[in-house]
């Protein structure tokens, strides 16, 4: 098919966690609403992210939907911290429950989005040539969805396999008794090379920036937890919501300062919230974001922990974070990595001092000269974070204006949800939005049913076009910055958490001022009559 124009009510872009609730919404809510998905299955994250040891960080009982009562009871999760295949197939129960499918279109990719200011409507073009309109589109794309490829000379030549974590095969990837390099020790990094090491003959683990990690024990969930959370759901639900990073199962946050306790008193606290998940840690005292002095007995503590693991001195050396506050950077839950690094088949090569050059056949080489000859190359390099998957595609909006090239110096957006100039286009867990740094399922059902009611208070209204201002998106943008530097989190360098202007300034994307105040300032938004958005009347015929 080509060229042939499909008018619907909305467009949305992306099939994962966001894309099938705002599907799902809308067709409630009785609009005509379809879905272009790339991949060739559902899932978004969870289908490309195939990877062995590939699980969540965020506990699975808190990691689902919470729209839909019968939902919550009827699914069984096995284990705390759920693995990519069982995500996955909670992902197809939910299509399949509420007849969604029908509605997806797979293995089409978006190209490009214009917007038509004569007939206040968009034109989405995709990659097999057909061009269809709608009068919203809203973007589900994902924070962490589009691969960031290292660009060393050599590497399109690599003469072995090479994969990277976030478009992993479906077939998977047999390493028995193969050299296996991984490069990039974050997330995705650390879950792999665990998984990786008990198969391969060598695992050469290429490091950049050590990261401090908790452990996830992770562990079988009993039926008398499950059917307590389940008992009590509407509560904890409401209180997760309300809360400052959108978690239920966390530690009561600890008020005081890290400073007025004593060292024996620390010592047991930090422990205790040790062993509490990804951000259990952070919650042991209120000043640990705030704080450096406080946020360094942490770093300690977290320190010494490496160091009680590793066996090999040098190893625990270049494992341990230093330079920047933990909760700077991603803290990521661990499943055996450390210990990982005590088998004898596992590698680790520092990269910051000599990075890697180029690749040579099946070589990597460093730039001091070391070669590591590999047969498996994998990647877990990470992604274009927050902004690749939408300036990935071609976007223009109000007098041609390109979003890649208004984001050239970082990205801006009021809330997370809309672009000033970008009319009816909306963003789910957008840049300006709590996202990354919360229970995300949670964010994306708080902007799925912002943007349903919206767009439902438009049509009831005859309304058919609204952007944020620019005055409202530059107080927006000059608040998150603000609320950024009140914590440590610009205190580290080259995080995903920011992304570099044209002029080389680091600009801070995800909004650091908690789940509850973010919700209740969008409720009031859309209280008052969508504040800080314009909104038009229908176009004259």
């Amino acid at each position: 098919m080509t060229d042939k124009a499909i008018g619907r009510d909305v467009i949305i872009v992306g099939a994962g966690f966001a894309g099938l609730y705002m599907l799902h919404k809308l067709r409630r809510q009785g609009f005509d609403a379809m879905v272009i998905e790339a991949g060739d299955g559902i899932g978004g994250t969870w289908f490309w992210n195939r990877y062995p040891g590939a699980r969540c960080d965020i506990p699975s009982m808190e990691y689902c939907y919470s729209f839909d009562r019968e939902l919550q009871s009827d699914w069984r999760w096995t284990e705390r911290y759920a693995a990519q295949p069982e995500i996955l197939a909670y992902m197809e129960h939910v299509a399949d429950r509420f007849g969604l499918r029908d509605g997806i279109r797979l293995s089409t990719r978006v190209t490009s989005a214009r917007w038509d200011e004569a007939s206040d409507t968009w034109t989405v073009t995709t990659d097999n040539g057909e061009s269809l309109t709608a009068r919203w589109v809203v973007m589900a794309t994902g924070c962490l969805s589009k691969p960031r490829l290292p660009d060393w000379p050599g590497i399109e030549g690599f003469s072995g396999e090479i994969h990277h974590t976030g478009d992993w095969p479906q077939g998977g990837v047999d390493f028995t008794g193969k050299r296996v390099g991984v490069v990039g020790t974050g997330s995705s990094g650390i879950q792999v090379i665990s998984t990786i090491a008990a198969e391969a003959d060598e695992l050469v683990v290429f490091q950049r920036t050590p990261s401090f990690f908790v452990p996830a024990n992770n562990r079988p969930l009993a039926d008398a937890e499950i059917a307590a959370t389940q008992a009590g759901y509407d509560a904890l639900r409401d209180k997760a919501r309300a809360s400052f990073l959108g978690f239920f199962e966390l530690p009561e946050a600890n008020p005081d300062s890290a400073l007025d306790a004593s060292e024996a008193e620390r010592a047991a606290q930090f422990e205790r919230c040790w062993n509490a998940g990804t951000t259990g840690l952070l919650q042991a005292y209120g000043d640990l974001l705030a704080n450096e002095e406080a946020n360094d007995k942490a770093a300690e503590f977290a320190r010494g922990k490496i160091a009680s693991i590793v066996s090999d001195p040098e190893k625990a050396r270049l494992l341990t974070p230093t330079g920047y506050p933990i909760g700077a950077r991603r803290l990521c839950s661990e499943i055996g990595y450390f210990d990982t690094m005590n088998r004898g088949n596992v590698t680790l090569v520092d990269v910051r001092d000599a990075p890697i050059e180029r690749v040579e056949g099946k070589a990597v080489v460093l730039a001091d000269g070391r070669r590591f000859e590999l047969d498996v190359l994998v990647l877990a390099t990470g992604y274009d974070a927050m902004t690749g998957a939408l300036t990935a595609i071609d976007i223009r909006g109000e007098d041609g204006r390109s979003l890649k090239e208004e984001w050239a110096d970082g990205p801006r957006a009021y809330l997370g949800l809309m672009m000033a100039g970008f009319p009816n286009l909306f963003t789910i867990t957008g840049p300006g939005s709590p996202s990354v740094l919360s229970n995300v399922i949670l964010s994306i059902e708080q902007h799925v049913d912002w943007i349903g009611d919206c767009i439902e208070s438009l049509r009831a209204h005859g309304q058919t076009r609204i952007a944020a201002t620019p005055e409202a998106e530059a107080h927006w943008v000059d608040h998150v910055d603000e609320v950024a530097h009140t914590t440590l989190f610009p205190k580290a360098a080259g995080t995903w958490y920011h992304t570099t202007a044209r002029d080389g300034r680091r600009v801070f994307m995800p909004y650091v001022g908690g789940v509850g105040p973010y919700r209740d300032y969008c409720s009031e938004v859309a209280a008052d009559g969508y504040r800080g958005f314009a909104i038009g009347e229908p176009v004259p015929a």
